[in-house]
């Protein structure tokens, strides 16, 4: 990368850099792009070997299982609402039914 890409680049971004800006960036962009090239140049190789082993798959997602009896915490979730009715919650009425 030039000098003269980092100044177009600026330009586009609507960014102005000093000389000694123009200088680091050119020298940080070059770098960046070999890079970002070697990587390029590793996942086209590692794409043309064979398939790579992904190791051991297994269905990560388990059974559903109850793991505590019916109504357990039922109470202990009806001592904490501010109002009920029998076993329900009760809420302030917000849909108009007409």
């Amino acid at each position: 990368m030039t000098s003269e890409d980092v100044v177009q680049l600026a330009k586009l971004a609507r960014i102005e850099l000093s000389e000694a800006e123009v200088a680091t960036y050119t020298k940080e962009m070059s770098a960046i792009l070999a890079y970002v090239g070697a990587v390029k140049n590793l996942v086209a190789e590692s794409a043309s070997t064979a398939t790579p082993s992904l190791g051991d798959r297994y269905n990560i997602f388990r059974a559903d299982e109850v793991t505590n009896g019916a109504g357990e915490y039922t109470d202990a979730v009806l001592k904490e609402m501010p109002q009920t009715d029998g076993r329900y919650l009760v809420v302030k009425k917000i849909l108009q039914t007409e």
